[in-house]
């Protein structure tokens, strides 16, 4: 029995894909766990028409992605902070606050997740951050720790 899954299934396949599977196993599993269709016309033209729709999304965030790091590539923003002695900031700057700077100053919507740093700013001046815009796809922002 040809079977189209609908999650992904161990040592079977991935989802969207269409199984030649046998009788019971589909029928006393795949079919009563919600883990496959019956792979008729209408269902193999459904699960294709969502694989292209699909497809269209990932090449619009893809294109989407490519856009941001034209703008994002060596931008810098400056973040103001109060700091004590030696630079050692009270507190310190997280993704969190890079997100809402180049949202506030470059006007680009980033979410704090895509930023990568690998801990919290802590003290006063010039850092590299990495922006994991897609898959493959990031950009370098400086960022410019002052005190306020």
């Amino acid at each position: 029995m040809k079977v189209i899954l609908l999650e992904d299934v161990k040592n079977l396949g991935e989802k969207n894909s269409i199984k030649e599977v046998k009788d019971g196993y589909a029928r006393n599993y795949l079919l009563p766990k919600g883990l496959a269709v019956e792979a008729t016309k209408s269902n193999i033209s459904m699960i294709n028409s969502k694989k292209e729709a699909e497809k269209i999304k990932k090449d619009k965030e893809l294109e989407n992605a490519q856009t941001l790091v034209d703008k994002l590539n060596n931008a810098a923003v400056e973040i103001k902070a109060k700091a004590g002695e030696n630079g050692k900031l009270f507190g310190s700057i997280t993704t969190m606050d890079i997100a809402e700077t180049l949202k506030k100053d470059l006007g680009i919507e980033i979410d704090k997740k895509k930023i990568s740093m690998p801990e919290a700013i802590k003290n006063l001046g010039n850092y590299e951050v990495e922006i994991k815009l897609y898959p493959g796809i990031s950009s370098i922002v400086k960022v410019n720790i002052v005190e306020e």
